[in-house]
């Protein structure tokens, strides 16, 4: 079997494809790493979009030794190992981390002193955002780059040099879901072509792909832009109360490839957004939707999805959350910082337990009066403002 994955894999930032933001001459990476003067950074971004490659490339351009880790099975001894051989060498070498937002604290504390001090290098990828598991420490003494989904041009690029690669031939149909279906995932979408050809026959198909891949990798589009439409289409259809026009384009989504957990994903974020406390059940419904899914998968999932986009569909709607929200954080980027009053600081004698008052008592929480909340007078919402004004006398 051909390895499409190693031979067209790139070996400098030139050939690195969908992420010009990281590799295109002027960005600032790989100025730094043409500079020798990168520092201890950690990638995030989705399967397959070239994390550790460009980990790899670094350490050519810098000329450093690649030492390359999961941090799922990586032991403190190999670690300090290293540190030791090159104690007192002239050059340090590349610690790579693959999975590193399951780095352990105690394994982190390890490689702080080294990247303090500079002999190593630390590099670390993972497909969740890492600064939400590392401590404050390591966050301080690095740089965080995030990579992009491969988009569908750079794929369709990438999957001429591997058929030339393999001589192989594909039909236009199998040629638009191999790219669409991989969800911008490029190892995922050279795996497949690498299984379709070792069917043997003349020309690859899209019967052949989908025999192997019957739904998507992850949530994209066509060129034509049509899954984010219909996705588009989806979520305005429930946000405007029509359950027919949502249930078609959910019908058209599952036909066309897209992963349940996708579809399900887009159903929570809605519950919150456009649902919220008009019916705080959506959103309990649709974690479930997304849980079961999971597990589940098609074709069984396709009832599951539906009955949350119906009932979604005739849930009272209101965006007062995400209006909220978006408020505060707005106050707060443009400097709206105030001091917490004493009385709500921790270990504070004068503060007034509620409970001892019966559920509430008169006492300030913010320093200035702020108003972000509206509650709508719509479902189950309008009973919890009502609730507010009651029990403070307005």
């Amino acid at each position: 079997m051909a390895d499409f994955t190693y031979l067209l894999r790139p070996e400098d930032f030139d050939t690195v494809v969908g992420q010009s933001q990281i590799s295109a001459p002027g960005a600032p990476l790989r100025v730094l790493c043409e500079a020798g003067k990168l520092g201890h950074s950690f990638f995030y971004g989705p399967p397959g979009s070239g994390k550790t490659t460009i980990a790899r490339i670094i350490a050519k351009v810098m000329d450093l030794p690649f030492y390359e880790f999961n941090a799922t099975s990586l032991k403190i001894d190999q670690l300090r190992k290293i540190f030791d051989q090159y104690k007192n060498a002239l050059q340090r070498p590349l610690i790579f981390i693959d999975e590193v937002h399951r780095l352990a604290k105690n394994q982190q504390e390890v490689l702080l002193p080294v990247m303090e001090n500079n002999s190593v290098l630390v590099l670390g990828a993972s497909t969740e955002n890492p600064y939400f598991s590392l401590t404050a420490a390591m966050r301080s003494r690095s740089m965080l780059f995030e990579l992009n989904t491969i988009d569908d041009g750079s794929l369709d690029g990438l999957l001429d040099r591997a058929l030339e690669e393999g001589s192989l031939s594909i039909a236009e149909d199998a040629r638009e879901y191999i790219v669409r279906s991989s969800g911008g995932d490029a190892r995922a979408m050279l795996r497949l072509l690498e299984f379709a050809a070792e069917l043997g026959e003349d020309i690859i198909t899209l019967e052949q792909l989908t025999s192997l891949r019957p739904a998507a990798q992850a949530g994209g589009s066509s060129e034509a832009g049509v899954h984010y439409d219909l996705a588009s289409a989806l979520i305005k259809s429930i946000r405007g109360s029509d359950p027919d026009a949502a249930v078609y384009y959910l019908a058209r989504l599952i036909e066309g490839g897209e992963p349940p957990e996708f579809i399900a994903r887009r159903l929570v974020i809605l519950a919150s957004e456009d649902v919220g406390n008009a019916n705080p059940q959506a959103l309990t419904l649709c974690t479930s939707t997304m849980t079961a899914v999971s597990k589940i998968g098609y074709p069984e999932a396709r009832i599951i999805l539906s009955q949350a986009v119906i009932y979604l569909c005739a849930s009272p709607k209101s965006n007062s959350a995400y209006n909220a929200i978006n408020a505060a954080q707005k106050a707060v980027r443009d400097g709206e910082i105030l001091a917490i009053p004493k009385t709500i600081q921790q270990n504070n004698e004068n503060y007034l337990y509620p409970h001892d008052f019966g559920g509430w008592v008169q006492q300030d929480y913010l320093s200035r009066e702020l108003h972000f909340v509206e509650f709508k007078p719509i479902g189950y919402e309008q009973k919890m403002g009502q609730w507010l004004q009651k029990i403070r006398g307005q």
